[in-house]
């Protein structure tokens, strides 16, 4: 059955590996998925531990949904406590890899402890081993994931695996499985490294059965109709991602040279149609890809072209996949560089290291500034000319971050606080970061909704936690409440107008419950109301999780398990030193948010600022949503209402 999956809790340090069922009455709490491991994550892990010591743990985790017939169930969830927040650490990425731990059949392996010498999981059709590592240890993504596959002699063998980042100890080092889909967000690949853990290997042939298969078909028909029809995954699929950033840099939504603009000038040559126009020149017409039992393939593959700065840096038709619009503003508008050639080597680096691309291009977009601002000299750089737009500098400091090779790569590997501890000189002033975490590529002064999400997202400054990312269509407000009173009523205020701030704390809430259910089911959110207003959300989900796993929920159930899973996250956090109002753990802005206004873009966008006491008063609304106190801490009832009253003191129900 597609619910018969089990939990691996495998200790590193002392070899045991501890294999588990997951009940019924876990199912109905928590689903799977990023849900499940969030309770995982709070019962394991040791309260206060170091992130990067044996304590931590991570935890790979596929969703309820995942191999099944259900579209695009291909999710992979790695969590941890996160060495760059000491926070949540909380990641989701496409690819293969979920599958095919299903396949063989576990829905979570939990690594605890730290193996005296580099090793891997291997996970095969109800069996898991630890493995000695010593040949896959220092090896790039892509070259240890054929090696394990050549070792073992099984080229469908699937891998989460850590790059040369993680075993270096840089703190926002990626989770990777295929040639680009990242873990990233959440320091999985760094507690990896810790860890001495390589990669978890699986290769399964182990059944999923299906509890109502034609009636699974039918449904699944469908829905995917409903997805593929829809304009925004029409574009996606010819497209990709890029298309987002060419329309937000269009109107004047990112943050560039760091955060002194918030639009990229003469970029032609990265534009999602220059893109695509060298993705098929490099690689033929059928330039795009998909994930496991996806039909919108959004992904484009590409050859890195024969340029003078390809040349320089070794990597003249190297075959690579991307580049998202994250790379684009990690590698483009952050640091002011224009250039297809830099993108798409950038992208690659990133991709071999195995290392977060928008922590990654925010630490350098920040050094930029700082060495303009005369904080950074060329004594603190080693005489490289840390300027916007300058190409080779930012390709030069990948390398001495993801390496630790030099002084200031080895203190920006750090992440930015420790980092502008270390630098000084109100070098602080210039980060621009929530809970420790760099932000997005994104400018939010236009948009409180989105602002308000970043802020109160669990793992820091991210647009996959709770963006209202529909705000921007200007929907009628008629649409608007039919969408935001389901599965739950809302009769409260709503606007269409993106830079208003009523109605945006519910929106917010909402999103953070829908993405949380399509976590624990383990697909994707572009299949969702994330990006599209007639895509599928809790009507649909009902359904087909049951004709795939025979678990009858009704909507509202699966709101109350997203509800239950977002407050585990909260607990966690809270537990772990997170203050709303602390400036390294906060659920706040900083200032440039509030003093600063937008200087590009449309005429809504130009001269906006966040209005700092109306950001007060919608985070005090969204806790409100969220069942918290005035400090954002879950009420006594909250927790006795979704049966967490007892997190801490009874056993793990796994």
């Amino acid at each position: 059955m597609a619910l018969d999956r089990k939990v691996a809790i495998v200790n590193l340090s002392t070899g045991k590996i501890d294999i588990k069922p997951i009940s019924l009455e876990v199912r109905k709490k928590f689903l799977g998925g990023r849900g499940l491991a969030a309770y995982l994550l709070y019962k394991y892990v040791k309260p206060g531990c170091d992130p990067m010591g044996p304590d931590n743990a991570v935890i790979f985790s596929a969703g309820i949904l995942g191999g099944t017939l259900a579209s695009a169930g291909s999710r992979t969830d790695v969590m941890c406590k996160n060495p760059l927040t000491g926070l949540l650490g909380s990641g989701n990425m496409g690819g293969f890899f979920a599958p095919e731990l299903r396949f063989a059949g576990f829905d979570h392996i939990v690594v605890l402890g730290k193996a005296p010498k580099p090793v891997y999981i291997w996970v095969n059709d109800g069996v898991v081993e630890i493995r000695d590592a010593k040949n896959l240890w220092g090896k790039s993504v892509t070259e240890a994931q054929w090696a394990v596959r050549e070792e073992l002699g099984d080229p469908d063998i699937k891998c989460a695996v850590c790059g040369p980042a993680a075993e270096k100890g840089v703190r926002y080092a990626n989770v990777m499985t295929g040639i680009k889909n990242s873990n990233g967000r959440g320091g999985g690949g760094s507690v990896m490294g810790s860890k001495n853990l390589k990669m978890v290997a699986a290769r399964g042939t182990m059944d999923i059965k299906i509890a109502h298969p034609m009636e699974a078909l039918e449904f699944d028909k469908r829905y995917i109709e409903q997805i593929t029809s829809a304009k925004v995954n029409q574009t996606m699929g010819a497209l990709g991602t890029p298309f987002i950033w060419g329309a937000t840099n269009s109107w004047g939504g990112l943050r560039t040279n760091n955060f002194q603009y918030n639009q990229l000038l003469y970029c032609d040559e990265i534009e999602p149609e220059s893109i695509d126009e060298w993705s098929k020149k490099s690689v033929g017409e059928y330039n795009m890809t998909a994930c496991f039992g996806c039909q919108v393939h959004c992904r484009a593959k590409y050859k890195i072209p024969d340029t003078p700065l390809a040349r320089k840096f070794g990597v003249v038709g190297n075959y690579d996949e991307g580049p998202e619009y994250t790379s684009q503003g990690a590698f483009c508008c952050e640091p002011g560089c224009t250039r297809l050639d830099t993108l798409l080597i950038c992208n690659h680096l990133v991709d071999q290291y195995g290392v977060d691309n928008l922590e990654i291009g925010h630490m350098i977009a920040w050094a930029m500034e700082l060495y303009e601002e005369g904080i950074l000299t060329n004594k603190d750089t080693g005489g490289l000319e840390l300027r916007f737009g300058n190409d080779e500098a930012l390709i030069e400091m990948i390398h001495q971050i993801c390496n630790r090779s030099t002084p200031l790569g080895n203190i920006l590997a750090e992440g930015g606080i420790r980092a502008a501890e270390k630098i000084g000189k109100n070098s602080i002033k210039y980060l621009v970061h929530v809970k420790g975490m760099g932000n997005l590529h994104s400018d939010e002064r236009a948009t409180p909704g989105l602002a308000l999400n970043i802020a109160v997202a669990s793992r820091g400054s991210d647009h996959l936690r709770s963006r209202p990312a529909i705000d921007l269509y200007h929907l009628p407000v008629d649409v608007l409440r039919k969408i935001y009173s389901s599965p739950v009523p809302y009769d409260g205020p709503l606007s269409s107008d993106h830079t208003e701030y009523i109605g945006k704390p519910w929106q917010v809430y909402w999103h953070e419950n829908c993405y949380m259910a399509v976590d624990c089911l383990g697909t994707c959110k572009y299949h969702t109301t994330f990006l599209g207003a007639t895509l599928p959300n809790f009507e649909d989900w009902s359904k087909v999780l049951y004709y795939n796993t025979g678990l009858e929920m009704s909507p509202k159930d699966i709101w109350d398990v997203a509800e239950r899973c977002n407050i585990v996250e909260r607990l966690f956090n809270i537990r772990e030193g997170m203050k709303k109002d602390d400036p390294y753990k906060g659920e706040i802005l900083v200032d440039r948010y509030f003093n600063e206004p937008a200087r590009r873009g449309a005429p809504d966008v130009v001269g906006k600022t966040i209005d700092r006491q109306k950001f007060i008063e919608m985070r005090a609304e969204f806790y409100k949503y969220r069942g918290c106190d005035e400090d954002g801490v879950p009420k006594p009832e909250t927790l006795k209402r979704l049966g967490l009253e007892n997190i801490d003191k009874e056993p793990s129900l796994v």
